[in-house]
């Protein structure tokens, strides 16, 4: 996975995904997203950057269940309604963490969860019922997709222990085009 430099192998094998049937908006261009980059003080991770660029800006037919979100856009059920979302300030997180499990009785644990909401992730889309899926954009987790639910997070890919995916945009939408369950690992 370079989150750096887009492949061209990744790139069409994204395209042939999100097909003409599966696109949704129009490539946002590279004039638009070097304004998104600047204001928030990030660089988007590849092939991600390169899709929004070039490809599309977003789908209605996924992934995940109710579509890939525009850039720029947040799920209608969004749970973060009115917090402070900021790109630019590292994802917490580096392992998963099921806070609704979580017995340490820090006094900051909302805290915590409000930044992993919050901090350093765009949301790519949601499958209903508080089910995110993130887009790590700053911190070491830069270019992973994570699960963010109400009860807890988790990284994909074959590393997590929960599906054989590939980590990354490109893998999770490679696992998504060939219908497989997100955790199914065995």
């Amino acid at each position: 996975m370079n989150v750096d430099h887009a492949d061209p192998t990744e790139l069409a094998a994204l395209r042939a995904a999100f097909d003409a049937e599966r696109k949704g908006a129009p490539p946002l261009g590279w004039k638009a997203v070097r304004a998104f980059e600047a204001e928030h003080g990030i660089v988007l991770p590849e092939p991600y950057r390169t899709f929004v660029a070039e490809t599309a800006d977003g789908s209605p037919s996924g992934p995940p269940a109710y579509g890939l979100l525009p850039l720029v856009e947040l799920p209608v059920d969004w749970a973060g309604e009115g917090r402070d979302r900021d790109l630019g300030t590292p994802f917490p997180l580096t392992e998963t963490w099921i806070w609704e499990e979580d017995e340490d009785p820090a006094d900051d644990i909302e805290e915590r969860i409000e930044q992993v909401h919050n901090h350093g992730s765009l949301v790519l889309g949601t499958d209903g019922c508080a089910m995110n899926w993130h887009l790590v954009v700053t911190g070491p987790q830069r270019g992973h997709i994570w699960q963010v639910t109400d009860v807890g997070a988790l990284p994909f890919g074959a590393h997590s222990g929960f599906t054989g995916g590939e980590p990354g945009f490109a893998g999770w939408v490679r696992h998504w085009a060939q219908n497989k369950d997100w955790f199914d690992a065995e």
